[in-house]
């Protein structure tokens, strides 16, 4: 079995048991988890010192995905989704079937259609969507690349995924607010 099907397996386990994963994502590394499970979610606010009324990311790793779990995606999306030259994240109204503490107090969702080749193939066999939030404690800088994870959070996961270790420095998404009305934010360039 190669090294990208056994970090695959590995990572399953550990959402499929409500752990916390530190992976490579299409941005920045990650700490994931299932995030249909609200203990699950709980642990990464935790885990970052984060306040949960502050909204983590969703990955989903393919289209029809994100379409389960939003009520309406608008038209605008696709177009962004098509035309953005980084990945975008897209901030969602009235998300369905993901953990109650995941969603915003204004009843939204921030959502990226994942094109990492590791997180598609991982969201896709896990066959739900997983939380992505920066590997950091709230407040502290995102790190780069992963010679920049701080030891609480490597420590704090159930799993760290043994692949892209040595990647040059990343950058976070786009974010963008796109309301069903059809008001656009830009939130993060």
């Amino acid at each position: 079995m190669n090294d990208f099907t056994q970090e695959i397996k590995s990572c399953l386990e550990v959402l499929e048991n409500g752990g916390l994963i530190l992976y490579p994502t299409d941005t920045v590394w990650g700490i994931g988890c299932d995030a249909t499970n609200e203990k699950a979610v709980e642990k990464v606010y935790r885990l970052k010192n984060r306040p949960d009324s502050k909204a983590l990311i969703c990955l989903v790793g393919n289209d029809a995905m994100l379409e389960r779990i939003v009520e309406k995606v608008p038209e605008t999306a696709w177009d962004i989704m098509d035309l953005a030259s980084k990945p975008t994240t897209i901030v969602y109204d009235h998300p369905r079937g993901v953990a109650r503490n995941l969603i915003a107090d204004d009843n939204t969702l921030a959502i990226r259609v994942a094109s990492d080749k590791f997180c598609r193939y991982l969201i896709n066999a896990f066959k739900k969507p997983i939380v992505s939030t920066s590997a950091n404690i709230a407040g502290e800088p995102t790190p780069g690349n992963f010679g920049e994870i701080t030891p609480p959070i490597l420590k704090g996961v159930d799993y760290v995924v043994n692949l892209q270790r040595n990647a040059g420095n990343a950058v976070s998404s786009s974010i963008i607010k796109l309301s069903n009305d059809g008001t656009v934010k830009v939130i993060r360039e």
